[in-house]
């Protein structure tokens, strides 16, 4: 007798696909002809819900809520939410937030919602994986995700990379990010310049340098490829710029983040101890030597 072999799904491992049972990513692969349990899925009336203290996103765009409350008005709501029952009349959000916030705006009453069990930590890795499969998170959403994975969960990387079906190199890469400036990490999270960009800048060890050809990308809008062309050929033989600015007093930092704001570039200032020293004002191309060199009215 012949039995039919189930198909196997492919692209989450065996935790994920344990974790997201419910939620709206499983939802989406399942067969939409089945039938809803009555004792895990009902409609919750919106007082009743709470948000999910382990939410990952903090930032919601506005027009896209109103446009996404638009829709709900006119079709409903298409995919539930996921929640975990807390009490009698008392559920807590899994994932869904979106939808809950323009259900809100909407002005409806109740939302349909999957029901879960889930004790705090698996509440928090389960908001934290379902946001990283979001195809519209930054890297560096992403990145602070994985590494939230990491300490609060416990999870090892190879653990990581079982549950969210990535290897261990891009784990390690994004992770790396977090390891950048802030201000570079800003430029990241809002899109100015690419994860490829961030990962050419990630080889320099040294910070002003760091933020010099950043500054240089934003300039010049420069591409991923020239980016890596100027880390490689235009700074190796600079990795010591700035390594002896450390014992500078505060007279001294002052002058130089004045001077670094003048020249718009990082300026490395050193002083010796009988109060000789020396300025170095960086450039990353010819064109922004005579940009500095504009400045100085030579």
């Amino acid at each position: 007798m012949n039995e039919k072999k189930t198909k196997k799904t492919g692209g989450l491992g065996k935790g994920l696909s344990a974790l997201l049972q419910g939620s709206e990513e499983f939802e989406n692969r399942r067969d939409l002809t089945i039938t809803r349990n009555p004792l895990n899925f009902k409609d919750i009336p919106l007082d009743q819900i709470e948000a999910n203290p382990y939410q990952p996103r903090t930032e919601f765009e506005a027009v896209a809520l109103n446009e996404l409350a638009e829709s709900i008005k006119v079709q409903g709501i298409i995919q539930p939410i996921t929640v975990r029952k807390l009490s009698e009349k008392q559920y807590q959000l899994i994932s869904g937030e979106r939808r809950l916030k323009a259900s809100k705006i909407a002005g409806i009453d109740s939302v349909p919602a999957y029901i879960r069990t889930a004790n705090d930590q698996e509440m928090l890795e389960m908001a934290l994986i379902e946001n990283i499969q979001r195809e519209d998170l930054n890297a560096i959403e992403v990145a602070l995700s994985y590494q939230r994975l990491l300490s609060e969960c416990e999870l090892r990387q190879e653990d990581l990379g079982t549950r969210v079906g990535k290897n261990r190199s891009t784990i390690t890469n994004y992770l790396r990010l977090l390891k950048l400036p802030p201000e570079i990490q800003l430029a990241v999270r809002d899109k100015k310049i690419s994860m490829g960009h961030a990962r050419a800048l990630i080889s320099i060890e040294n910070v002003d340098l760091q933020l010099a050809i950043f500054n240089e990308i934003i300039r010049k809008n420069l591409s991923v490829r020239k980016t890596e062309d100027l880390v490689r050929h235009g700074f190796e033989e600079k990795k010591d710029v700035g390594k002896k600015e450390l014992k500078l007093s505060p007279e001294y930092k002052d002058l130089k983040t004045k001077l670094s704001s003048h020249f718009g570039t990082k300026i490395s200032l050193k002083v010796e101890d009988d109060e000789k020293g020396e300025i170095k004002i960086p450039f990353v191309s010819t064109e922004d030597l005579n940009r500095i060199l504009e400045i100085l009215d030579v």
